[in-house]
Parts: C-alpha cells; sequence; structure tokens
C-alpha cells in the first residue's frame, strides 16, 4: 500500500501514537516490577519493618512469597502483546541491543555485509 495507504490512515496517526506510548509505559513499568535491584530492595524493606514490629510473622511471609514470585517470574514475557521484555528488540534475542545494535535482517547504507566483504 505504500505511499497512498499512509495518506489513508493518516487520520488515525493519534490513535496509533497513542497506543504505542501507552505500550511502551505498560512495558516499563513491567520491567521496573520485576526488576531484581527493586524487588531486593523492598525484601530489605520488608525485613527493615519486621524488625520493627511494623508487621506480623504471617503478613511478612505472605509479601516476602509475593515479592520471591515477582523475582522468579522476571524473565516471562510481557503481557502486552508486541512489547519485549526489559527494552529487548523485537525479533533478536536482546544481545544486539546490548551492544548498541540491532540486526533485524535489513542491511544498512554504507556498511558492508561481513559476507560480501573480500580478504586482501
Amino acid at each position: 500500500m505504500g505511499l497512498l495507504g499512509e495518506v489513508l490512515l493518516l487520520p488515525f496517526a493519534p490513535v496509533r501514537g497513542s497506543a504505542w506510548v501507552i505500550q511502551q509505559v505498560v512495558a516499563e513499568a513491567e520491567r521496573r516490577y520485576h526488576d531484581p535491584e527493586v524487588i531486593r530492595a523492598e525484601l530489605a524493606q520488608l525485613e527493615q519493618r519486621l524488625a520493627a514490629g511494623e508487621l506480623s510473622e504471617e503478613e511478612f511471609d505472605r509479601l516476602e512469597d509475593e515479592l520471591l514470585d515477582r523475582l522468579e517470574q522476571g524473565g516471562v514475557a510481557p503481557l502486552v502483546p508486541g512489547a519485549t521484555p526489559h527494552g529487548a528488540v523485537p525479533g533478536t534475542d536482546g544481545a544486539a541491543q546490548a551492544h548498541g545494535t540491532a540486526d533485524d535482517g535489513a542491511r544498512q547504507p554504507g556498511r558492508a555485509d561481513p559476507s560480501e566483504v573480500e580478504d586482501g
């Protein structure tokens, strides 16, 4: 459809943009929710509250179990279709993003394919 399709769908651009923003916010919230450092800090805070007598043993155990479950679920796929866990690039294993590149199979202009470079 190309250019004609973009022109016809232009009135829906705000909706598509809003959907993208919502998807990004949810993905970030999920990343923070399952972040091991945040969970460890919350566990430490629970222990402090228990030591201060603000929590009962039963309440502490329940909350601790919830936090440990979140820690175990850290690698689970996100709930939003199309969102990627922990900022990974769709279609990759995430290693490409960690190195600042995303290889989606398309060649970038001005960059030679390593298989096409001749030695010599």
